[in-house]
């Protein structure tokens, strides 16, 4: 083993079942379109920074114990399988977003662009490889079935994905990103998503995969940062209209709220019960965890992080034009308890017949003739601000 600074360890030596693994991935990366050659000189480590890891689990029924190193000291089967299950959701939404992305390294507006979304897919194929050293090293022969699963299953809006493939597990990660619009808005919005998944994993019961959390945060804050440092070059920049922005937010928004999960969810209860996944703020918190609540809670937290963001983000907007802004909670939603609901974008009970509803919706969200625009009008002018890359 060695070490990348202070305090976090990289993984030098594997097990048979990791190398095997690596060679699937190999594969799969040629699958999926994703040319080994734009690596470079990035390398696939396994990190674990042990130090902010913990020693004593921090919550739920196991609480003051040693924090699990094995799989053997692991006191219950389901407890094992509710981390095998956390660890495989983690790493399919890693492998889904290149899937998703890399198409577009094509079409980067600068060379700026092309690097930082290049990063973000290496990056994420490192967070796929250490939660699938996870499995193979861990959790004997069923971690390592769900480890090649990450390998797979496709997502849906791949460019070269088979019928017969599966589709990714969440659905966000199935959702096509066409164009640099969406994926500004998708790492602003899914990857801070993202970001609270890996923090709330972070206290985990299971001591190897909290310590794997501590380096891909680190990470995971250039992904979610370049998105808002699109949007506010998009902002700063003029072309496209606000209220046109507007429709592919509330588009995203709604997506990243149903990525925490239905509410009064059974599942994050049980995993807080063993220790596995706490609160996005567990460590900070002096207050008791309303178990009950704990998606809610998470959401609630996120959601109030990206309407501060978005003020941020409409600031340098042009003089005249409408403050960008986060639709409800209840906009849209596909999971939870407004599932199904008609809500407008500012949380009003919409009233209307279904051909109203329609007609809104289509007000709101991007609609085919948006598309259109914005590729043959917006995006074929100097749409977002010029950054250079001063990197190599």
């Amino acid at each position: 083993m060695r070490y990348d600074d202070n305090s976090t360890e990289v993984v030098e030596t594997y097990t048979p079942n990791f190398e095997a693994w690596i060679s699937e991935f190999q594969e799969w990366q040629t699958r999926i379109g994703f040319d080994p050659t734009w690596l470079g000189d990035y390398t696939f480590d396994i990190k674990f920074d042990w130090d902010t890891a913990g020693d004593q689990i921090e919550f739920g029924d196991f609480e003051g114990m040693p924090k699990w190193e094995r799989r053997m000291q692991i006191p219950q089967q389901n407890i094992r399988d509710a981390i095998i299950s956390m660890v495989t959701v983690q790493g399919d939404t890693e492998f889904a977003s290149v899937e998703q992305q890399n198409h577009l390294l094509d079409s980067a507006p600068t060379e700026y662009d092309r690097k930082s979304a290049l990063r973000i897919m290496c990056e994420e194929q490192r967070h796929g490889w250490q939660m699938a050293y996870l499995l193979c090293t861990f959790f004997g022969e069923q971690g390592v079935r769900e480890a090649m699963k990450l390998l797979e299953r496709n997502s849906m809006a791949n460019q070269n994905r088979n019928e017969e493939e599966r589709g990714r597990l969440l659905g966000s990660f199935n959702e096509p990103i066409d164009h640099w619009l969406d994926f500004f808005c998708f790492t602003h919005f899914i990857d801070r998503d993202g970001k609270f998944q890996l923090k709330m994993l972070s206290t985990s019961s299971f001591k190897p995969l909290a310590a794997s959390m501590g380096p891909m945060l680190k990470e995971e804050s250039f992904h979610l940062g370049t998105g808002a440092n699109g949007l506010r070059r998009i902002v700063k920049q003029g072309v496209i209209p606000m209220d046109f922005l507007q429709k592919y937010i509330n588009k995203w928004v709604s997506t990243g709220l149903d990525l925490f999960g239905t509410d009064e969810s059974t599942s994050a209860q049980w995993a807080y019960v063993y220790g596995v996944k706490g609160r996005y703020d567990e460590r900070e918190s002096e207050v008791e965890a309303t178990r009950e609540h704990l998606n809610e809670e998470s959401r609630m937290h996120y959601f109030n992080e990206i309407k501060a963001e978005m003020v941020r983000i409409s600031k340098p907007r042009k003089e005249g034009e409408p403050e960008l802004f986060i639709p409800s909670d209840k906009f849209n939603r596909g999971l939870g308890n407004y599932h199904g609901q008609k809500w407008t974008v500012h949380g009003e009970p919409f009233e209307g017949n279904e051909e109203d509803w329609q007609a809104y919706l289509d007000s709101v969200l991007p609609t085919d003739e948006d598309e259109r625009i914005l590729r043959e009008e917006y995006l074929t002018q100097e749409w977002i601000q010029y950054r250079e890359w001063k990197g190599n």
